[in-house]
């Protein structure tokens, strides 16, 4: 499998060199050069398949021989160290759990599985990896969970100043070792095109070994399709007899982009909803079909909070920027922070499950498809546990959260982290840690 930048299809790498190098050299964003059907077999007899022989059989499409099968099952398994329960809500409605991992989000098997094909890529290299990544909340929790440890790496995480709730923050500037927080005085945007920038800048080049853990790296966001197959699996054990349509919190559309190539690739999910904050530059691009980026505004649903995402031309470039093949097989709805609080509400008090604000925009978006289309069977991904967001989901629905294993030991560290403004000030810090 190669892989091209979607800037100019002539510029190619290995996925280890997709992997290493994070960003084409063009800027532009890494893409596979096809995403050939699985075997029907496979398809057929997924439901009796363990979760590590469905992630082998997935990301060895992708990782195109550059990991022997021995290694990459040990990756995967290493990756895919806890579970995916689907949970019914209603009589048309579940939600997949994703925030069982060490970092209770969602972004805990990306992180991981990335972080220890680096680990393996850099085996035989004396020279560190310094892996830079931007966070609006939940990514760089999951990163610093994935990578604390590894040998070889460095990781530097940029989230924006008072944008992400207390626990995040702590997630993100207690872990020490080869982890280093930055605090940066702006919005997400800000954050990654900061990373971006560093990418191409020459000087750093020279000095220091790059690449990027957001989910622009093919390594992050390509196994976040295992999501929607072993979504797909617990389906089929329920026998039910409708068609599924999966609708996805959606930020920098990493996840429902693997939730496309997933599609590609041949699990028979039937429609695809991308479930947006205010942040709705998607949801108007569907229905004028003019691209129109705004800031970022900040929402209770902060992981969410990107006005331009990088991820969306992904996907078109898997309908091949075809508006009309898009259309029909993926929408998009906005909601406001009232309507995700009301979502909360209805989860709980009508169906006795507690969501966090994400999920509950994932299920509004499912609900409002389900409206037009009764025909379907709806999964909303429920992205983060709740806890995450324990001052909005108490205060909401006026109840006491119990504190998970993984939060509790870190509510009494101390943050260590580097405040800084603008991209000078972030490359001389980065300059800085070359010494």
């Amino acid at each position: 499998m190669k892989y091209y930048s979607l800037n100019d299809n002539k510029n190619t790498a290995s996925f280890s060199e997709a992997v290493i190098r994070g960003l084409a050299p063009d800027r532009g964003l890494y893409f596979p050069q096809s995403t050939p059907r699985l075997d029907e077999s496979f398809l057929t007899e997924i439901a009796n398949k363990s979760m590590v022989e469905i992630g082998v059989e997935v990301m060895r499409t992708f990782v195109g021989g550059t990991i022997p099968d021995a290694r990459l099952e040990k990756i995967v398994t290493d990756t895919l160290c806890f579970d995916f329960p689907l949970i019914k809500i209603n009589n048309n409605t579940a939600t997949l759990e994703l925030f069982h991992g060490p970092s209770m989000a969602f972004k805990d098997v990306g992180a991981r599985f990335m972080a220890r094909c680096i680990g393996y890529f850099n085996e035989q290299n004396c020279k560190k990896v310094t892996v830079l990544v931007a966070t609006s909340g939940d990514t760089g929790g999951a990163v610093a969970s994935g990578f604390l440890g590894i040998g070889g790496t460095e990781v530097i995480i940029l989230y924006p100043k008072g944008k992400v709730s207390q626990i995040q923050e702590l997630q993100l500037t207690t872990n020490g070792n080869n982890i280093k927080a930055v605090e940066v005085d702006g919005v997400f945007d800000d954050c990654q095109e900061m990373v971006k920038s560093a990418f191409i800048d020459d000087d750093l080049k020279v000095k220091l070994n790059l690449t990027s853990a957001n989910s622009i790296n093919v390594a992050r966001w390509l196994p976040q399709s295992l999501y929607f197959f072993f979504a797909y699996q617990q389906f089929q054990h329920m026998r039910i007899n409708k068609n599924l349509a999966i609708s996805v919190p959606s930020g920098n559309f990493g996840n429902i982009c693997a939730g496309v190539v997933a599609k590609k690739l041949g699990l028979p999910i039937s429609h695809l909803i991308a479930s947006t904050n205010i942040n709705d530059t998607v949801p108007r691009y569907l229905q004028t079909q003019d691209y129109q980026p705004n800031p970022s505004k900040q929402t209770i649903s902060n992981a969410m909070d990107v006005g331009n995402p990088s991820n969306f031309i992904r996907i078109q470039s898997l309908y091949r920027n075809d508006f009309n093949a898009l259309k029909q097989e993926f929408s998009s709805y906005a909601y406001n922070d009232m309507e995700t609080k009301l979502a909360l509400g209805e989860l709980h008090h009508k169906h006795n499950y507690i969501a966090d604000p994400h999920g509950a925009v994932g299920y509004l978006g499912l609900q409002d498809f389900l409206a037009k289309n009764p025909d379907h069977y709806g999964v909303f991904l429920e992205t983060a546990h709740p806890i995450k967001f324990r001052d909005i989901v108490e205060d909401t629905l006026g109840t006491t959260l119990k504190i998970p294993t993984q939060i509790q030991q870190i509510l009494n560290k101390i943050p260590e982290k580097t405040s800084l403004s603008g991209y000078n000030a972030f490359k001389d810090y980065l300059l800085s840690q070359a010494v």
